[in-house]
């Protein structure tokens, strides 16, 4: 399924929990194969904000 479009909070947190529900399914986020579930969200989240034109810097400021 597509990423959803948007840089708000809700939009990126929907998006990472579909690519980890994803790999659970699958074993797979895109073309790679995390092999924990921590390296799975570690990597859904580089995705999400990517996709809503962030960076882990920005996300990590504002906590």
């Amino acid at each position: 399924m597509p990423l959803a479009k948007g840089s708000n909070k809700a939009v990126v947190s929907n998006n990472i929990k579909m690519l980890v529900d994803e790999w659970k399914e699958s074993g797979s986020i895109g073309n790679s194969h995390p092999k924990t579930k921590r390296k799975a969200v570690k990597q859904a989240v580089a995705i999400a904000l990517t996709k809503a034109g962030k960076s882990n810097k920005e996300r990590a400021l504002k906590k």
